[in-house]
């Protein structure tokens, strides 16, 4: 039971870290298209953007709390 909770806990960190890179991606595309107006700018913000991005990631600490906040932890599941 403790595999499988840990594997479901482990597949829900990965959902939220590829949910937090899209919504990375699609800021720079929104930014880039939308905002830039000549060359300089569309690779000032796709570069900011994703340096930005790296530097404020959120913690595993926080992700966990976040994951089972929505998501509900794979242990509380398995001990109903």
């Amino acid at each position: 039971m403790t595999e499988n909770s840990s594997l479901k806990d482990t597949s829900n960190m990965k959902k939220a870290w590829i949910i937090y890179a899209l919504i990375i991606l699609l800021v720079v595309l929104a930014l880039v298209f939308i905002v830039a107006d000549d060359n300089e700018e569309k690779l000032f913000f796709s570069l900011m953007t994703v340096a930005a991005a790296y530097v404020f990631r959120p913690t595993d600490r926080f992700m966990k709390r976040k994951i089972a906040q929505f998501m509900g932890s794979a242990e509380d599941k398995d001990a109903k």
